[in-house]
């Protein structure tokens, strides 16, 4: 089947599964398999609370430090602040603050594109959900990504020593609470870390609903935001990710926010973004680049062989046949703006492609802008088709 040309990319596609570095798994696999200790150390009270304690304070770590401080700078802190956020965010053992930040930055430059460091669309759940994080292309960190953090030497210590914080809380547990401590309070809690932020990469992606059309995946899930505190609301997030709150209506619980608002409160934090109210209203355009987006993934969902093959057998034995062809090989690299001038038969009609794009996506004041832009790509589809096939002369 034909597709439509996707625009001209730079970086190489993500290639998945194929290059996993299976020795950088093992320590990852050993602070899954040290929870099984606890058959032999016990599950006591205490070392519960200490779980629940420390993936809570870890996970606000992560959702407020790496993700809307670090990787979306969706507020402000002081120097020190920042320090102490960093510090925090990498007792998660999930690598270090650049190396995060980076990630991230990248994979909302290219969400579920083939370029997108963890599309479950693109390469599948389980890749998404954690075999990117063992790929060779994405040990190093990518400074391009992060230059205003960068300038910041301490910034380029934490992440250059990214798993000492983590193994300097692990000793400090474990002195003070002994082995069930440090089984149950540190490995459990961080385990359960892992696949509570890996979930926003993987089911955040699959599972639930679509308010905002983003141009990718991203869905808002309840439940993920009450193990996430808040970061399932993921499609929010996408359509606005300055916005230090993920949850934009009051009944979309996001705990991280409450407690940004409470330091900003005591000026620990301060310029909190907060999204348009038009764009919560779902009554702001789109910008060009998300309608292009999701115009190709409107008039991808057709087939162009199937549309090609209709066209020349409606046309084939008519006088305008040469004609056209003539036209379209005049105009090959313009094709879409003879779109215009040149009627093809069979091709969906507006109303047709408006009624395929509420199936797809989300209402957004923007539908008449992908529609439209959705046909001039299928007819420039279309005509490469025809051109492709079509004998010398024709």
């Amino acid at each position: 089947m034909s597709v439509i040309r996707p625009p001209a990319a730079a970086p190489e596609p993500e290639v998945p599964h194929d290059d996993i570095i299976y020795p950088a798994t093992v320590p990852f696999l050993l602070v899954h398999v040290a929870c099984l200790a606890a058959i032999w150390t016990g599950v006591t009270t205490s070392a519960l609370a200490l779980a629940v304690a420390l993936y809570l304070v870890r996970m606000f770590a992560v959702t407020a430090g790496y993700h809307r401080y670090f990787a979306h700078r969706s507020y402000r802190t002081s120097r020190g602040g920042q320090f102490v956020l960093a510090l925090l965010a990498q007792t998660s053992a999930q690598r270090g603050v650049l190396w995060w930040a980076a990630k991230h930055r990248h994979h909302h430059r290219y969400s579920d594109t083939a370029l997108d460091v963890h599309s479950p669309r693109q390469h599948g759940f389980w890749y998404a959900h954690l075999g990117w994080i063992f790929t060779s292309q994405h040990a190093d960190v990518d400074l391009g990504a992060v230059p205003d953090l960068t300038r910041y030497p301490e910034m380029v210590w934490l992440d250059r020593h990214k798993y000492l914080p983590a193994a300097v809380l692990a000793v400090l547990v474990w002195l003070a609470a002994g082995w069930p401590g440090l089984v149950v309070g540190f490995f459990w809690s961080t385990v359960a870390l892992y696949h509570g932020t890996f979930m926003i990469n993987s089911l955040a992606h699959v599972h639930g609903r679509q308010r905002y059309v983003t141009g990718d995946d991203s869905r808002n899930n309840w439940w993920l935001s009450l193990i996430t505190l808040g970061e399932g609301w993921h499609n929010n997030h996408h359509a606005y990710q300055r916005s230090t709150r993920a949850g934009f209506r009051w009944w979309e619980i996001d705990p991280t926010f409450y407690v940004l608002k409470a330091l900003s409160w005591v000026r620990i934090v301060w310029d909190l973004g907060a999204p348009p109210p038009d764009l919560v209203r779902n009554e702001r355009p789109l910008g060009r680049a998300v309608v292009e987006k999701v115009a190709r993934q409107l008039a991808a969902s057709f087939a162009v062989e199937s549309l090609a093959a209709q066209v020349r057998a409606s046309w084939a034995h008519s006088p305008r046949w040469v004609e056209l062809t003539e036209r379209l090989r005049a105009a090959r690299g313009q094709l879409e703006e003879l779109a215009a001038q040149v009627h093809l038969p069979n091709l969906p009609s507006l109303d047709e492609l408006r009624a395929r794009a509420e199936e797809m996506f989300a209402q957004t004041p923007s539908m008449d802008d992908i529609v439209e832009r959705a046909r001039l790509l299928l007819f420039a589809a279309v005509s490469r088709q025809l051109l492709e096939q079509a004998p010398a002369g024709a």
